[in-house]
C-alpha cells in the first residue's frame, strides 16, 4: 500500500501545489489543509486513523504523535516541507516533491544494544560536589571523591572517600575507576570521622561520573562520552544542569551500534609491521584500539561521529546507522525526483539534525529561507559524509554541494575528505561553510557560487570505493590519471627495479591482494584498483625499493595486473628446472663460494645453483653429509636372547 502525504499550507503562509507534488513524488496526497494542528485536528485524526501516512509538518510532530497514541494507531511519518521549501523564495513544487519522495523511502533500523544503569554515581570534587551529592542522594547511589580530608561531612545519606582519581575507563553503565591514596571513612566514634590508611591502585565500578573537580576532563572528547557529566564547579547554572542530567541516567537505555567492523578487510597491520591507522588517528573518543592485525571498536565508547567510516580505505569500518547504501539511495531519490518534476540546477545542502536544522528553520521563519533549487539533506553523522558521498552527490545530478558544519563537527576529517573529492571531480563545487547566523547562511546560498558540475547522472551502487571511482569517471570522462593529495586511499606502487630483489615480502603481506606474483616466473605484479595505499609494502621492503604514488587511474587498466618488475629465472645446473632469480643466485654464489665454511669446496658451492630437490639429493649423496651415519646395527631378535641364555 502506497503512503499518503498529508499537506497543510500552515495558515496560508506557503504555496503548496498538491498536484505537482503528487505527480513528482508518486505519492497520493490529501486535500490541502490550512490549520491541521488546531482547527482541523479532527480531520487530522481521521487521516491518522487510516494509517500509513506522512504528515508534512515537523513543528507539531509531538502533537500528532500524541494523537496517534490516543487513537491507538501506528505513529505516522513526518517530513518538513515548510521550513525547508515552502518558506523559501521561488517555485518550490519540484523541491517539495523530492523531499516527499525521500521521506517515503523505507529506511532500515540500525542495530542497538541495551545499556543498564542502576544509578551508582561517583561525584568528583569538593564543595560543589557535596551539594550535588545532597541533591542526588535520594535518586542515585552516590559516592563523593574528596581531595581534602577536612571536607568530609557528617551527612551519611551518601558515601564519601578521600583520595585522587588515577584513571577512568568505560561509559554509561560500565565505568571502571582507579584511585590513588584512597582513604575510606570509619563511621564510628565521636567527633570528626577517622580515615583508613591510604591505598594506591584501589578500583571500583560505577554507572555515572559527575566531574565537578574543575580539572581537565578525564576522557578525550568528554561531551561525547555517555554517562560522563562535567561542569565548572564555580558556575552554578552549569552544575545544576549537570545534576539534573545525572538524575535522569537510571534505567535501561538503547545504545545504537553506529559502525560495523569487518576485521578480515582491515589493513591495520601484518606480521607486526604497521600499515593503516587512519581510524585510530581520527577517532575523537578513543573507541578504536589496535588488536594486532586489525583494529577493534568499543561500541560503548563510540559516539557515532562517522569519521572512521569516512577515512577507512578498505571498507572494513562502515557506518551502519543508517548504512552508506541508504545515503546513496537518498541522494538518488532527491536528485531524480527533483529533475523528473521539472527542477533545474539542483544544489545539495548537507547538514546535521540539530545545529543545521535549527539554522535552516530560523532562516525560513525570520529570513529569506532556502532558495527553491537548494535541496537539504539531513545527516546524523556529518563527519561520515566523506569523499565517496560527495562524489556520488555530484555525479547523480547535483551541480554543487554545500556542507553546513556545526561547532561539534570534526573539521579536519571532513576538510580532508572534501579536498580528496575536489581532486577526483576536478572542481571547486564542494564547499564547507560555518556561517555565523541564519542570515549569513542565506546570503551565501543566494550569492555568487562556483560554476556547477554537469555530467550524465549515474546510479551510485556498490562499495564506497566503487562509487567513488564510478563518480570520478563520470565527472572526468576524458581524464586517464587523476593526481590526488597525500595520504589518499587510491594510488599506485612504484618500484625501484635496481634495488628490488624480488623477494616478494610485499606480496605475502599485502592485505588487499593488490600486489601479486607469478608462480612460473620471477615477477612482481600490481593491480591498482585494489591498492589501499596503506604503506605496508613500503614498510616491509628490506631494500626500501617501494614508494607510493597517490592517484586514481580511471582507465580499465586499473583493473588488470601489470608487471612492476621481472627478471630472468635461474636454470638448475643439475635438472635444468627454473627457480629463483638469476641475478640473485649469481650474487649469492659470488659472495659465498669459497668464502663461507659451508661452501668452501666447489661441490658444496654448486648446491647454491641447484633447485630444492637437486640440492637435497646432492647433499644426501655427498661425503660427510649430515644425513650419513655409521653402519646400522643388526636388529636384535628373540634368538639372540635365547642363545645368550643357553651359553649360561
Amino acid at each position: 500500500m502506497a503512503k499518503k502525504l498529508i499537506l497543510c499550507d500552515c495558515l496560508g503562509s506557503q504555496a503548496v501545489d498538491v498536484d505537482a507534488i503528487s505527480k513528482g513524488s508518486g505519492l497520493a496526497c490529501s486535500k490541502l489543509y490550512t490549520s491541521l494542528c488546531v482547527d482541523q485536528i479532527d480531520e487530522a485524526a481521521k487521516e491518522i486513523s487510516q494509517g500509513d501516512i506522512i504528515i508534512a509538518c515537523q513543528q507539531e510532530r509531538q502533537r500528532f504523535e500524541e494523537l496517534a497514541d490516543e487513537l491507538d494507531t501506528d505513529t505516522p511519518g513526518f517530513v518538513d516541507l515548510r521550513d525547508r521549501a515552502g518558506w523559501g523564495e521561488g517555485n518550490a513544487a519540484s523541491k517539495m516533491a523530492a523531499l516527499a519522495a525521500e521521506a517515503a523511502l523505507s529506511i532500515p533500523m540500525g542495530k542497538s544494544i541495551d545499556v543498564i544503569s542502576e544509578g551508582t554515581c561517583l561525584i568528583v570534587g569538593d564543595g560543589a560536589a557535596l551539594q550535588a551529592a545532597a541533591d542526588l542522594c535520594d535518586m542515585l547511589a552516590v559516592t563523593v571523591l574528596l581531595s581534602d580530608a577536612d571536607e568530609v561531612p557528617t551527612d551519611r545519606r551518601f558515601d564519601c572517600v578521600v583520595g585522587s582519581l588515577h584513571s577512568a575507563t568505560g561509559a554509561l553503565g560500565g565505568f571502571t575507576v582507579k584511585f590513588n591514596g584512597l582513604r575510606q571513612i570509619t563511621p564510628g566514634g565521636r567527633g570528626a570521622f577517622t580515615l583508613s590508611d591510604p591505598q594506591d591502585g584501589a578500583m571500583s565500578d560505577c554507572d555515572v561520573i559527575l566531574d565537578l573537580s574543575g580539572s581537565p576532563a578525564m576522557f578525550p572528547a568528554p561531551e561525547k562520552r555517555e554517562g560522563y557529566l562535567r561542569a565548572d564547579p564555580t558556575h552554578a547554572p552549569s552544575v545544576a544542569k549537570a545534576v539534573l542530567a545525572a538524575s535522569q541516567l537510571v534505567g535501561t537505555f538503547e545504545k545504537p551500534l553506529y559502525v560495523r567492523l569487518e576485521p578480515t578487510l582491515c589493513a591495520h597491520s601484518r606480521a607486526e609491521q604497521p600499515a593503516c591507522s587512519n581510524c585510530l588517528n581520527v577517532c575523537p573518543t578513543g573507541a578504536i584500539t589496535s588488536a594486532g592485525e586489525h583494529v577493534t571498536i568499543d561500541p560503548m565508547i563510540c559516539a557515532g561521529c562517522g569519521s572512521c567510516s569516512a577515512v577507512c580505505p578498505s571498507g572494513a569500518i562502515s557506518y551502519d546507522a543508517p548504512s552508506v547504501e541508504t545515503v546513496f539511495r537518498r541522494l538518488t531519490t532527491l536528485s531524480t525526483t527533483y529533475r523528473d518534476a521539472g527542477g533545474q540546477n539542483a544544489r545539495l545542502l548537507v547538514h546535521d539534525g540539530s545545529f543545521g536544522m535549527e539554522m535552516i528553520s530560523l532562516a525560513a521563519r525570520f529570513g529569506r529561507g532556502l532558495p527553491s533549487h537548494v535541496i537539504p539533506l539531513e545527516i546524523d553523522a556529518l563527519s561520515g559524509f566523506g569523499h565517496a558521498e560527495m562524489l556520488a552527490g555530484l555525479a547523480c545530478g547535483f551541480g554543487h554541494i554545500d556542507i553546513l558544519l556545526s561547532p561539534k563537527t570534526e573539521w579536519d576529517v571532513i576538510e580532508a575528505e572534501a579536498a580528496l573529492a575536489k581532486a577526483l571531480a576536478n572542481t571547486e563545487a564542494i564547499q564547507l561553510m560555518q556561517p555565523a547566523d541564519p542570515d549569513a547562511l542565506t546570503d551565501y546560498l543566494y550569492g555568487e557560487t562556483t560554476a556547477p558540475v554537469t555530467c550524465e547522472p549515474i546510479l551510485p551502487m556498490g562499495t564506497r570505493r566503487q562509487v567513488a571511482r564510478l563518480a570520478a569517471k563520470a565527472l572526468q570522462p576524458d581524464t586517464e590519471i587523476v593526481e590526488l593529495p597525500e595520504n589518499a586511499p587510491y594510488g599506485a606502487v612504484l618500484v625501484d627495479t635496481d634495488a628490488c630483489t624480488l623477494c616478494l615480502s610485499c606480496v605475502s603481506l599485502c592485505p588487499s591482494g593488490a600486489l601479486g606474483d607469478n608462480p612460473d616466473m620471477p615477477q612482481l605484479r600490481f593491480q591498482e584498483d585494489a591498492c589501499l595505499q596503506c604503506g605496508l609494502c613500503s614498510n616491509i621492503c628490506p631494500e626500501n625499493a617501494i614508494t607510493l604514488q597517490p592517484q586514481m587511474d580511471l582507465t580499465d587498466a586499473a583493473f588488470n595486473q601489470r608487471v612492476l618488475h621481472e627478471e630472468e629465472p635461474f636454470a638448475c645446473i643439475e635438472c635444468g628446472g627454473l627457480f629463483g632469480v638469476k641475478s640473485t643466485v649469481e650474487k649469492i654464489t659470488e659472495k659465498l663460494a669459497g668464502n663461507h665454511p659451508m661452501f668452501a669446496t666447489s661441490d658444496a658451492a654448486k648446491m647454491i645453483q641447484m633447485c630444492d630437490n637437486c640440492r637435497i639429493q646432492a647433499q644426501y649423496h655427498s661425503q660427510d653429509n649430515p644425513f650419513q651415519g655409521g653402519e646400522r646395527p643388526r636388529v636384535r631378535t628373540s634368538e639372540d636372547y635365547f642363545s645368550k641364555r643357553k651359553d649360561h
